[in-house]
Protein backbone atom coordinates (compact mmCIF):
# COMPACT_ATOMS: atom_id res chain seq x y z
CA UNK A 1 0.00 0.00 0.00
CA UNK A 2 2.89 2.46 0.82
CA UNK A 3 3.71 2.35 -2.95
CA UNK A 4 0.12 3.48 -3.82
CA UNK A 5 0.42 7.00 -2.38
CA UNK A 6 2.78 9.58 -3.07
CA UNK A 7 1.14 12.99 -2.76
CA UNK A 8 0.86 14.83 0.59
CA UNK A 9 -2.88 14.67 0.52
CA UNK A 10 -3.18 11.48 -0.71
CA UNK A 11 -1.10 10.45 2.28
CA UNK A 12 -2.45 12.71 5.23
CA UNK A 13 -5.89 10.68 4.05
CA UNK A 14 -4.58 7.15 3.97
CA UNK A 15 -2.85 7.73 7.38
CA UNK A 16 -6.04 8.76 8.67
CA UNK A 17 -7.81 5.84 6.85
CA UNK A 18 -5.53 2.81 7.99
CA UNK A 19 -4.56 1.87 5.21
CA UNK A 20 -1.09 2.63 5.55
CA UNK A 21 1.28 3.03 8.41
CA UNK A 22 3.30 5.79 9.32
CA UNK A 23 6.44 3.09 9.47
CA UNK A 24 5.77 2.10 5.79
CA UNK A 25 5.64 5.49 4.06
CA UNK A 26 8.67 6.37 7.24
CA UNK A 27 10.52 3.84 5.54
CA UNK A 28 9.79 3.99 2.24
CA UNK A 29 11.01 7.55 1.88
CA UNK A 30 14.14 6.44 4.29
CA UNK A 31 14.85 3.55 1.18
CA UNK A 32 14.21 6.09 -1.31
CA UNK A 33 16.35 8.66 -0.46
CA UNK A 34 19.26 6.29 0.70
CA UNK A 35 19.37 4.87 -3.17
CA UNK A 36 19.31 8.76 -4.68
CA UNK A 37 21.87 10.28 -2.62
CA UNK A 38 24.36 9.00 -4.23
CA UNK A 39 22.98 10.14 -7.81
CA UNK A 40 21.15 13.29 -6.44
CA UNK A 41 22.91 14.57 -2.85
CA UNK A 42 19.23 15.56 -2.04
CA UNK A 43 20.09 15.53 2.03
CA UNK A 44 22.54 17.30 3.97
CA UNK A 45 20.86 14.57 7.20
CA UNK A 46 19.10 12.31 6.96
CA UNK A 47 17.30 11.43 10.42
CA UNK A 48 16.86 7.76 9.89
CA UNK A 49 16.75 6.32 13.94
CA UNK A 50 14.60 9.37 14.72
CA UNK A 51 12.39 9.63 12.24
CA UNK A 52 10.96 6.08 12.49
CA UNK A 53 10.66 6.68 16.60
CA UNK A 54 8.68 9.48 15.04
CA UNK A 55 6.74 7.20 12.77
CA UNK A 56 5.85 4.93 15.43
CA UNK A 57 4.61 7.80 17.83
CA UNK A 58 2.33 8.77 14.93
CA UNK A 59 1.19 5.64 14.45
CA UNK A 60 0.31 4.99 18.00
CA UNK A 61 -1.68 8.06 18.18
CA UNK A 62 -3.48 7.26 15.01
CA UNK A 63 -4.18 3.57 16.61
CA UNK A 64 -6.13 5.81 19.61
CA UNK A 65 -7.92 7.93 16.99
CA UNK A 66 -5.94 10.95 17.22
CA UNK A 67 -6.30 13.17 13.81
CA UNK A 68 -3.99 15.93 12.81
CA UNK A 69 -3.65 17.16 8.75
CA UNK A 70 -0.33 15.52 8.35
CA UNK A 71 -0.47 13.14 11.26
CA UNK A 72 2.61 10.46 10.32
CA UNK A 73 3.56 11.86 6.99
CA UNK A 74 7.08 12.34 6.54
CA UNK A 75 8.60 15.20 5.14
CA UNK A 76 12.13 17.22 4.71
CA UNK A 77 13.08 20.66 5.90
CA UNK A 78 15.52 22.86 4.48
CA UNK A 79 19.39 22.77 6.45
CA UNK A 80 18.68 27.01 7.13
CA UNK A 81 15.54 26.01 9.80
CA UNK A 82 16.75 24.28 12.89
CA UNK A 83 15.56 20.82 14.00
CA UNK A 84 16.16 20.06 17.76
CA UNK A 85 19.03 17.61 18.06
CA UNK A 86 20.20 18.14 14.51
CA UNK A 87 23.16 21.47 13.26
CA UNK A 88 22.02 23.86 11.11
CA UNK A 89 24.91 23.86 8.54
CA UNK A 90 23.27 26.42 5.85
CA UNK A 91 25.12 25.01 3.06
CA UNK A 92 28.52 25.36 5.03
CA UNK A 93 31.94 23.66 6.51
CA UNK A 94 32.78 23.02 9.49
CA UNK A 95 31.56 21.77 12.99
CA UNK A 96 28.07 22.95 13.95
CA UNK A 97 26.88 22.36 17.35
CA UNK A 98 23.06 20.59 17.38
CA UNK A 99 20.23 23.12 18.16
CA UNK A 100 18.56 22.66 21.28
CA UNK A 101 15.18 23.55 19.87
CA UNK A 102 12.94 23.12 16.76
CA UNK A 103 12.40 27.17 14.69
CA UNK A 104 8.98 27.78 14.77
CA UNK A 105 8.01 26.68 11.15
CA UNK A 106 9.59 23.11 12.15
CA UNK A 107 7.50 22.79 15.55
CA UNK A 108 4.39 24.32 13.63
CA UNK A 109 5.30 20.46 11.45
CA UNK A 110 5.28 18.43 14.32
CA UNK A 111 1.97 19.89 15.82
CA UNK A 112 0.33 19.03 12.95
CA UNK A 113 1.79 15.38 13.23
CA UNK A 114 4.45 15.35 10.28
CA UNK A 115 7.09 13.20 10.61
CA UNK A 116 10.48 15.19 9.88
CA UNK A 117 13.22 12.43 7.64
CA UNK A 118 15.78 14.90 7.41
CA UNK A 119 17.64 18.41 5.93
CA UNK A 120 18.35 18.82 2.55
CA UNK A 121 21.04 20.85 0.60
CA UNK A 122 21.17 24.05 0.31
CA UNK A 123 24.32 26.62 -1.04
CA UNK A 124 26.83 28.43 1.43
CA UNK A 125 23.67 30.87 3.58
CA UNK A 126 21.73 30.31 0.87
CA UNK A 127 23.22 32.79 -1.72
CA UNK A 128 23.17 30.84 -5.23
CA UNK A 129 20.46 29.93 -7.35
CA UNK A 130 22.12 26.40 -7.48
CA UNK A 131 23.03 23.81 -5.01
CA UNK A 132 26.67 22.63 -4.68
CA UNK A 133 29.83 23.38 -2.47
CA UNK A 134 32.54 22.12 -0.93
CA UNK A 135 30.86 21.39 2.05
CA UNK A 136 28.79 18.67 0.61
CA UNK A 137 29.24 18.84 -3.12
CA UNK A 138 26.60 18.46 -5.70
CA UNK A 139 23.29 18.78 -5.90
CA UNK A 140 21.89 17.33 -8.96
CA UNK A 141 18.25 17.78 -11.10
CA UNK A 142 16.12 14.73 -10.92
CA UNK A 143 15.20 15.42 -14.48
CA UNK A 144 18.74 15.31 -15.60
CA UNK A 145 21.46 14.89 -13.25
CA UNK A 146 24.08 16.86 -15.70
CA UNK A 147 21.76 20.37 -14.25
CA UNK A 148 21.14 21.99 -11.39
CA UNK A 149 17.94 21.61 -9.78
CA UNK A 150 18.24 25.49 -8.64
CA UNK A 151 18.65 27.01 -5.54
CA UNK A 152 19.26 28.28 -2.80
CA UNK A 153 16.00 25.43 -1.61
CA UNK A 154 17.74 22.88 -4.15
CA UNK A 155 17.65 19.97 -2.24
CA UNK A 156 14.61 20.20 -0.62
CA UNK A 157 13.39 20.37 -4.77
CA UNK A 158 15.06 17.37 -6.27
CA UNK A 159 14.01 15.51 -3.00
CA UNK A 160 10.21 16.49 -3.93
CA UNK A 161 10.63 16.37 -7.60
CA UNK A 162 12.34 12.60 -7.50
CA UNK A 163 9.73 11.15 -5.15
CA UNK A 164 11.69 11.05 -1.92
CA UNK A 165 9.30 12.85 0.21
CA UNK A 166 5.67 14.31 -1.41
CA UNK A 167 6.63 17.92 -0.29
CA UNK A 168 9.29 20.00 1.42
CA UNK A 169 9.57 23.55 3.46
CA UNK A 170 12.37 25.65 1.62
CA UNK A 171 13.03 29.42 2.15
CA UNK A 172 13.33 32.14 -0.58
CA UNK A 173 15.47 35.26 -0.38
CA UNK A 174 15.20 36.25 -3.92
CA UNK A 175 13.48 33.24 -5.71
CA UNK A 176 15.19 30.04 -3.71
CA UNK A 177 12.09 28.52 -3.39
CA UNK A 178 10.37 29.82 -6.73
CA UNK A 179 13.58 28.83 -8.84
CA UNK A 180 14.14 25.41 -7.75
CA UNK A 181 10.33 25.05 -8.59
CA UNK A 182 10.72 26.14 -12.10
CA UNK A 183 13.39 24.15 -13.14
CA UNK A 184 12.22 20.55 -11.22
CA UNK A 185 8.51 20.76 -12.11
CA UNK A 186 7.06 21.56 -8.87
CA UNK A 187 4.66 24.24 -7.13
CA UNK A 188 6.71 26.72 -5.29
CA UNK A 189 4.80 29.29 -2.47
CA UNK A 190 6.74 31.91 -1.54
CA UNK A 191 4.64 33.99 1.24
CA UNK A 192 3.74 36.74 2.76
CA UNK A 193 6.34 37.70 4.51
CA UNK A 194 5.82 36.50 8.31
CA UNK A 195 3.47 33.87 7.18
CA UNK A 196 5.98 30.86 7.60
CA UNK A 197 7.63 31.96 10.92
CA UNK A 198 11.26 32.54 10.77
CA UNK A 199 11.89 32.26 14.31
CA UNK A 200 14.12 31.99 16.01
CA UNK A 201 15.06 34.86 13.83
CA UNK A 202 12.71 37.70 13.97
CA UNK A 203 12.98 37.93 10.28
CA UNK A 204 15.87 36.62 7.89
CA UNK A 205 18.29 38.30 5.87
CA UNK A 206 17.09 42.20 6.61
CA UNK A 207 13.04 40.94 5.58
CA UNK A 208 14.03 39.24 2.42
CA UNK A 209 14.24 35.81 3.45
CA UNK A 210 10.73 34.12 4.15
CA UNK A 211 9.95 30.21 4.38
CA UNK A 212 7.90 28.48 1.75
CA UNK A 213 6.55 25.27 0.49
CA UNK A 214 7.49 22.84 -2.37
CA UNK A 215 5.13 20.32 -3.52
CA UNK A 216 4.08 18.39 -6.62
CA UNK A 217 0.07 20.30 -6.83
CA UNK A 218 -1.15 23.19 -5.48
CA UNK A 219 -3.53 21.15 -2.81
CA UNK A 220 -0.52 19.70 -1.41
CA UNK A 221 1.46 23.20 -1.42
CA UNK A 222 -1.86 24.40 -0.03
CA UNK A 223 -1.98 21.64 2.73
CA UNK A 224 2.17 22.28 3.70
CA UNK A 225 1.41 25.82 4.12
CA UNK A 226 -1.95 25.83 6.32
CA UNK A 227 0.30 23.69 8.56
CA UNK A 228 3.63 25.22 8.61
CA UNK A 229 2.09 28.95 8.85
CA UNK A 230 1.43 31.18 12.21
CA UNK A 231 3.61 33.79 14.17
CA UNK A 232 6.00 32.64 16.97
CA UNK A 233 5.70 35.64 19.88
CA UNK A 234 8.94 37.24 18.72
CA UNK A 235 8.09 37.34 15.05
CA UNK A 236 8.73 41.38 13.53
CA UNK A 237 6.04 40.00 10.56
CA UNK A 238 2.27 39.11 11.93
CA UNK A 239 0.08 38.80 8.88
CA UNK A 240 -3.85 37.79 9.37
CA UNK A 241 -4.54 34.45 8.86
CA UNK A 242 -5.87 32.60 5.70
CA UNK A 243 -6.96 29.40 4.64
CA UNK A 244 -4.38 27.98 1.90
CA UNK A 245 -6.71 24.67 1.80
CA UNK A 246 -10.09 26.25 1.42
CA UNK A 247 -8.50 28.59 -1.53
CA UNK A 248 -7.26 26.35 -3.44
CA UNK A 249 -9.98 24.38 -3.34
CA UNK A 250 -12.28 27.21 -4.73
CA UNK A 251 -12.43 28.86 -8.67
CA UNK A 252 -10.33 32.26 -8.75
CA UNK A 253 -13.51 34.07 -10.73
CA UNK A 254 -12.43 36.20 -14.21
CA UNK A 255 -9.47 37.81 -13.79
CA UNK A 256 -7.31 40.73 -15.76
CA UNK A 257 -3.82 39.55 -15.62
CA UNK A 258 -0.63 41.69 -16.26
CA UNK A 259 2.14 39.82 -18.60
CA UNK A 260 5.43 40.89 -17.92
CA UNK A 261 8.96 39.95 -19.17
CA UNK A 262 10.57 43.09 -18.10
CA UNK A 263 12.98 43.45 -15.56
CA UNK A 264 14.32 46.11 -12.99
CA UNK A 265 17.03 47.98 -13.19
CA UNK A 266 20.05 45.98 -11.90
CA UNK A 267 23.34 47.83 -14.04
CA UNK A 268 23.98 44.73 -15.53
CA UNK A 269 23.36 43.13 -19.11
CA UNK A 270 21.48 40.15 -20.46
CA UNK A 271 18.24 39.72 -19.00
CA UNK A 272 16.02 38.75 -21.84
CA UNK A 273 14.40 35.63 -21.26
CA UNK A 274 15.43 32.49 -23.76
CA UNK A 275 13.05 32.42 -26.39
CA UNK A 276 11.74 29.00 -25.63
CA UNK A 277 10.97 30.71 -21.77
CA UNK A 278 9.03 33.46 -23.63
CA UNK A 279 7.27 30.82 -25.60
CA UNK A 280 6.66 28.80 -22.56
CA UNK A 281 5.07 31.33 -20.72
CA UNK A 282 3.37 32.69 -23.56
CA UNK A 283 1.74 29.43 -24.12
CA UNK A 284 0.26 29.74 -20.41
CA UNK A 285 -1.00 33.24 -20.68
CA UNK A 286 -3.23 31.37 -23.79
CA UNK A 287 -3.88 28.91 -21.43
CA UNK A 288 -5.35 31.87 -18.46
CA UNK A 289 -7.38 33.00 -21.81
CA UNK A 290 -8.96 29.98 -22.71
CA UNK A 291 -10.11 29.43 -19.02
CA UNK A 292 -11.55 33.28 -19.23
CA UNK A 293 -8.92 35.30 -17.87
CA UNK A 294 -7.91 38.65 -19.70
CA UNK A 295 -4.37 38.97 -20.02
CA UNK A 296 -2.39 42.76 -21.19
CA UNK A 297 0.96 43.05 -21.54
CA UNK A 298 2.05 45.63 -18.98
CA UNK A 299 5.20 45.72 -16.52
CA UNK A 300 5.24 46.57 -13.49
CA UNK A 301 6.81 50.49 -12.47
CA UNK A 302 10.15 48.83 -10.51
CA UNK A 303 11.91 51.79 -10.19
CA UNK A 304 15.44 51.64 -7.58
CA UNK A 305 14.16 48.36 -5.88
CA UNK A 306 17.80 47.40 -7.79
CA UNK A 307 19.46 49.66 -5.46
CA UNK A 308 17.70 48.51 -2.17
CA UNK A 309 18.34 44.44 -2.19
CA UNK A 310 21.94 44.73 -2.11
CA UNK A 311 22.32 46.45 1.08
CA UNK A 312 20.03 43.75 2.73
CA UNK A 313 21.02 40.73 1.11
CA UNK A 314 24.89 41.55 1.99
CA UNK A 315 24.38 42.48 5.56
CA UNK A 316 22.44 39.55 6.26
CA UNK A 317 25.37 37.27 4.85
CA UNK A 318 27.76 39.53 6.91
CA UNK A 319 25.67 38.89 10.40
CA UNK A 320 25.61 34.75 8.96
CA UNK A 321 29.15 34.51 7.47
CA UNK A 322 30.05 35.83 11.48
CA UNK A 323 28.37 32.42 13.27
CA UNK A 324 30.68 29.70 10.98
CA UNK A 325 32.99 28.09 13.18
CA UNK A 326 35.54 28.50 10.93
CA UNK A 327 35.53 31.54 8.69
CA UNK A 328 38.36 30.47 6.29
CA UNK A 329 36.39 26.98 5.28
CA UNK A 330 33.78 29.62 3.46
CA UNK A 331 33.53 30.17 -0.36
CA UNK A 332 35.81 33.38 -1.21
CA UNK A 333 32.70 34.88 -2.47
CA UNK A 334 31.04 34.24 0.83
CA UNK A 335 33.40 36.70 2.40
CA UNK A 336 33.22 39.57 -0.61
CA UNK A 337 29.65 39.41 0.23
CA UNK A 338 30.70 40.18 4.13
CA UNK A 339 32.79 42.59 3.28
CA UNK A 340 29.90 44.62 0.95
CA UNK A 341 27.70 44.24 3.97
CA UNK A 342 29.78 45.65 6.25
CA UNK A 343 30.44 48.81 3.54
CA UNK A 344 26.52 48.04 3.50
CA UNK A 345 25.05 47.61 6.65
CA UNK A 346 24.79 50.98 8.21
CA UNK A 347 22.95 54.05 6.49
CA UNK A 348 22.43 52.26 3.21
CA UNK A 349 20.57 49.36 5.14
CA UNK A 350 18.54 52.22 6.70
CA UNK A 351 17.71 53.34 3.96
CA UNK A 352 16.95 50.65 2.03
CA UNK A 353 14.20 49.29 4.65
CA UNK A 354 12.39 53.13 4.60
CA UNK A 355 12.01 52.95 1.05
CA UNK A 356 10.22 49.64 1.14
CA UNK A 357 6.96 51.54 1.59
CA UNK A 358 7.05 53.97 -1.56
CA UNK A 359 8.84 51.04 -3.55
CA UNK A 360 5.11 49.02 -2.29
CA UNK A 361 3.18 52.39 -3.89
CA UNK A 362 5.18 52.27 -6.97
CA UNK A 363 4.94 48.75 -7.58
CA UNK A 364 1.50 48.28 -6.22
CA UNK A 365 -0.13 50.70 -8.41
CA UNK A 366 -0.20 48.06 -10.79
CA UNK A 367 -3.13 46.08 -8.71
CA UNK A 368 -5.36 49.15 -9.01
CA UNK A 369 -5.67 48.02 -12.48
CA UNK A 370 -4.43 43.98 -12.53
CA UNK A 371 -5.59 41.21 -10.21
CA UNK A 372 -2.44 39.60 -10.63
CA UNK A 373 1.09 39.37 -12.94
CA UNK A 374 2.10 36.61 -14.87
CA UNK A 375 6.46 36.47 -15.83
CA UNK A 376 9.12 33.88 -16.23
CA UNK A 377 9.97 32.58 -12.95
CA UNK A 378 13.64 32.36 -14.81
CA UNK A 379 15.28 33.35 -17.85
CA UNK A 380 17.00 30.35 -18.75
CA UNK A 381 16.35 26.88 -18.23
CA UNK A 382 18.40 24.66 -15.73
CA UNK A 383 22.13 25.71 -15.80
CA UNK A 384 24.54 22.57 -15.87
CA UNK A 385 26.16 21.61 -12.83
CA UNK A 386 29.16 23.53 -12.16
CA UNK A 387 28.64 26.87 -14.74
CA UNK A 388 29.20 29.11 -11.89
CA UNK A 389 31.72 27.04 -10.25
CA UNK A 390 35.48 28.67 -9.73
CA UNK A 391 33.89 32.24 -10.72
CA UNK A 392 34.55 35.29 -8.87
CA UNK A 393 32.11 37.32 -6.80
CA UNK A 394 31.04 39.66 -9.88
CA UNK A 395 30.96 36.87 -12.48
CA UNK A 396 28.76 35.15 -10.08
CA UNK A 397 26.26 38.09 -9.56
CA UNK A 398 25.81 38.63 -13.58
CA UNK A 399 25.43 35.03 -13.98
CA UNK A 400 23.40 34.97 -11.79
CA UNK A 401 21.22 37.92 -12.96
CA UNK A 402 21.02 36.79 -16.01
CA UNK A 403 19.31 33.74 -15.25
CA UNK A 404 17.01 34.38 -12.66
CA UNK A 405 15.86 38.30 -12.91
CA UNK A 406 12.38 37.74 -12.20
CA UNK A 407 12.13 36.68 -8.72
CA UNK A 408 13.99 38.59 -6.20
CA UNK A 409 11.68 42.34 -6.68
CA UNK A 410 9.22 40.42 -4.63
CA UNK A 411 11.42 39.32 -1.80
CA UNK A 412 11.92 42.96 -1.60
CA UNK A 413 8.32 44.21 -1.24
CA UNK A 414 7.35 40.84 0.87
CA UNK A 415 4.45 39.85 -1.22
CA UNK A 416 3.60 36.58 -2.22
CA UNK A 417 4.44 34.71 -5.62
CA UNK A 418 4.05 31.27 -6.62
CA UNK A 419 6.33 29.75 -9.43
CA UNK A 420 4.22 26.77 -11.37
CA UNK A 421 4.95 24.65 -14.19
CA UNK A 422 5.13 26.07 -17.24
CA UNK A 423 6.63 23.47 -19.90
CA UNK A 424 9.80 21.86 -21.01
CA UNK A 425 13.12 22.70 -23.53
CA UNK A 426 13.40 20.96 -26.33
CA UNK A 427 15.88 19.00 -24.23
CA UNK A 428 12.87 17.73 -21.47
CA UNK A 429 13.99 20.31 -19.02
CA UNK A 430 11.17 22.05 -16.76
CA UNK A 431 10.53 25.61 -16.72
CA UNK A 432 8.66 27.67 -14.45
CA UNK A 433 6.27 30.68 -14.36
CA UNK A 434 5.37 32.80 -11.88
CA UNK A 435 1.27 34.44 -10.46
CA UNK A 436 2.90 37.46 -8.55
CA UNK A 437 0.33 39.29 -6.01
CA UNK A 438 -0.29 42.41 -4.03
CA UNK A 439 -0.36 41.93 -0.14
CA UNK A 440 -1.59 39.00 1.68
CA UNK A 441 -3.31 37.77 -2.00
CA UNK A 442 -1.65 34.02 -1.60
CA UNK A 443 -5.89 32.87 -1.89
CA UNK A 444 -6.20 34.58 -4.98
CA UNK A 445 -3.04 33.06 -6.34
CA UNK A 446 -3.75 29.42 -4.79
CA UNK A 447 -6.64 28.98 -6.38
CA UNK A 448 -5.78 30.88 -9.97
CA UNK A 449 -2.99 28.07 -9.77
CA UNK A 450 -5.32 25.45 -9.01
CA UNK A 451 -7.29 26.17 -11.67
CA UNK A 452 -4.47 26.38 -14.30
CA UNK A 453 -3.58 22.43 -12.76
CA UNK A 454 -6.39 21.27 -13.68
CA UNK A 455 -6.22 22.20 -16.92
CA UNK A 456 -2.59 21.63 -17.71
CA UNK A 457 -2.24 18.03 -15.75
CA UNK A 458 1.50 19.05 -15.02
CA UNK A 459 1.06 16.30 -11.63
CA UNK A 460 1.21 13.42 -14.33
CA UNK A 461 4.85 14.33 -15.03
CA UNK A 462 7.46 12.67 -13.47
CA UNK A 463 11.43 12.85 -13.96
CA UNK A 464 12.61 10.19 -15.68
CA UNK A 465 13.19 6.76 -13.77
CA UNK A 466 11.10 7.89 -10.82
CA UNK A 467 10.54 5.28 -8.23
CA UNK A 468 6.78 6.54 -7.81
CA UNK A 469 3.37 5.62 -9.54
CA UNK A 470 2.15 7.92 -11.79
CA UNK A 471 -1.39 9.94 -10.02
CA UNK A 472 -2.86 9.49 -13.23
CA UNK A 473 -1.63 6.24 -14.27
CA UNK A 474 0.34 6.88 -17.16
CA UNK A 475 3.86 5.66 -17.32
CA UNK A 476 6.76 6.60 -14.75
CA UNK A 477 9.34 8.79 -16.29
CA UNK A 478 7.08 10.87 -18.62
CA UNK A 479 8.86 14.54 -19.25
CA UNK A 480 5.70 16.03 -20.56
CA UNK A 481 7.28 16.27 -24.57
CA UNK A 482 3.89 15.79 -26.27
CA UNK A 483 1.99 16.10 -23.38
CA UNK A 484 -0.52 19.02 -22.62
CA UNK A 485 2.77 21.41 -21.31
CA UNK A 486 4.89 19.69 -24.57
Amino acid sequence: MADEVSGLGEMAAALAEGRVTSRELTERALTRIAAAQPSLNAFRIVRAEAALAEADAADLRLTLGERLPLLGVPLAVKDDMDVAGEPTAFGCAGEFPPKRADGEAVRRLRLAGAVVVGKTQTPELGQWPFTEGPAFGETRNPWDTAYTPGGSSGGSAAAVAAGLVPAALGSDGAGSVRIPAAWTHLVGVKPQRGRISTWPEPEAFHGLTVNGVLARTVGDAALLLDAASGPAPGDLHRPAPVSAVEAAGRPPGRLRIALSFGTAFTATAGKSPDPVVRAAVERLAGRLEALGHEVVPEDPRYGPIGLTFAPRATAGVRELAARAPDPALLDPRTHGAARTGRLLGGAALRVSRRAEGALRRRVGELFGRFDVVLTPTTATGPLRIGALAGLGALATDRAMIAACPYAWTWNVLGWPGISVPAGFTPQGLPLGAQLLGPAHSEPRLLSLAAQLEAAEGWAAHWPPGAAVRCPAGGPRGTTGRGGPEG
